[in-house]
């Protein structure tokens, strides 16, 4: 698990308030889901032979003897949430959330046992349009932190009944090449084939890229639903890539699966992924409900807008107080609170712990502002201040105190 300092948390608040401006440009409002939920609810969602519910969980008994796990992932716990609040009983529901995930992963670069999410979650609505209109939203998260090198996938899985078909046929495909399949992929034969078409064991993918194909088993409303749904791709000029071995091995996913990869950061590698899930909220004991939703990483996200050396804005304070003398101090705290009143956005650093001008300006200089305010005890009794620019060779001025905030609000207006 990963502190992060301040020098990094200005880069994680550029990404958060990025992607929360995108999401609130379509309409979706946060829900805030617990940390903790029963353990039952992931095994059922998840299933219990899947890596995360026999591996990577943080589960442990309360002092009820309840088991408790934290969220490997977010969609669990919305749908539980949403299905304990009645939000789905004849009504649409546009949600996003965001927070830590926990999984008891190896340690290795840009995965944490603790990292963070960013999920969209829509309910209720079965067509193609919430299809694109998600994936749109997505676009527009990289076109506006600055990532062009990502690649859209997608496929569609059919309906529950055309998915059930083809596990047949890929099962008995890969009965007869077992000998072929690595212990991960036999142990998944019986719970979870359609999870085996993921597999990166390079001396696999010979006998993967001759299975039987998806496409081939599709229903006639699921190729009409996918139709659609590259006709509203097209039409938006969302480029995208056909991937028929795009899968998602849970049972309840149907249709239309996507996902966005890139290989910026070595080995192609997916940003996001997400799909249709319509019958998640059934099987977890609610009335059958269309959805469709995503999930994103915010630590592989920040990776790669370092990659790719995107400028992210670093919020320094635009002034520093520097303040020398007993009356200097006592006036100049008060002078710096009416100066944040006057200007409600600007970012001030008032100097604490005395020093002498030279360490108070070497503070100055190390904290990033952009401007340097000099008030003595002379200044107190003249009413006056001194400005002086950090960045460049601007002389210094001698500004009356009643003029400082509009002087102040021109300089960083100016840039």
């Amino acid at each position: 698990m990963n502190d992060i300092l301040p020098g990094e948390s200005s880069s994680w608040q550029y990404l958060e308030d990025t992607l929360r401006e995108v999401v609130h440009a379509y309409g979706y409002q946060e829900i805030r889901l617990p940390l903790l939920e029963q353990t039952e609810l992931f095994k059922r969602s998840i299933g219990e032979v899947t890596d995360i519910v026999e591996k990577e969980m943080y589960t442990f008994d309360d002092r009820n003897g309840d088991s408790l796990t934290l969220r490997p992932e977010g969609t669990a716990s919305c749908v539980r949430a949403c299905m304990q609040h009645g939000l789905l009983y004849n009504q649409l529901q546009r949600l996003w959330y965001a927070g830590p995930m926990f999984r008891h992963e190896r340690p290795q670069k840009g995965r944490y046992r603790q990292f963070h999410q960013i999920g969209i979650e829509a309910f209720g609505m079965a067509g193609p349009d919430i299809d694109a209109e998600i994936i749109f939203m997505s676009a527009r998260m990289w076109e506006r932190l600055g990532l062009r090198d990502a690649v859209l996938q997608i496929n569609s899985l059919g309906t529950l009944a055309a998915r059930a078909e083809y596990r047949t046929a890929l099962v008995a495909y890969l009965r007869k090449h077992e000998s072929g399949l690595d212990e991960d992929s036999r142990r998944r034969l019986d719970s979870n084939p359609l999870r085996i078409l993921d597999s990166k064991n390079p001396e696999m993918q010979e006998l993967i890229g001759a299975a039987p194909r998806l496409p081939d088993y599709l229903d006639d409303e699921s190729r009409q639903h996918f139709s659609e749904l590259c006709a509203l791709l097209d039409n938006a000029g969302v480029a995208y890539e056909v991937n028929p071995r795009l899968v998602r091995g849970l049972d309840y996913y149907t249709k239309t699966v996507f996902e966005w990869v890139t290989d910026q950061l070595g080995a192609q590698g997916t940003i996001c992924a997400g799909g249709r899930y319509d019958g998640l909220v059934e099987y977890l004991g609610g009335k059958p409900t269309p959805a469709f939703g995503f999930a994103l990483g915010l630590e592989r996200l920040l990776a790669l807008l370092q990659a790719g050396k995107v400028d992210i804005p670093q919020h320094h304070p635009h002034v520093y107080l520097v303040l020398n003398g007993l009356q200097a101090v006592q006036h100049g705290m008060v002078f710096a609170e009416d100066l944040r009143n006057a200007l409600p956005g600007m970012r001030l650093l008032t100097n604490c712990g005395n020093g002498s001008f030279k360490s108070q300006f070497k503070r100055a200089d190390r904290s990033g502002a952009g401007i340097a305010l000099v008030m003595g005890d002379n200044e107190v009794r003249e009413g006056t201040v001194i400005l002086k620019s950090l960045r460049d060779e601007t002389e210094q001025e001698t500004v009356l105190q009643q003029h400082v905030a509009a002087r102040i609000h021109a300089v960083i207006e100016a840039g």
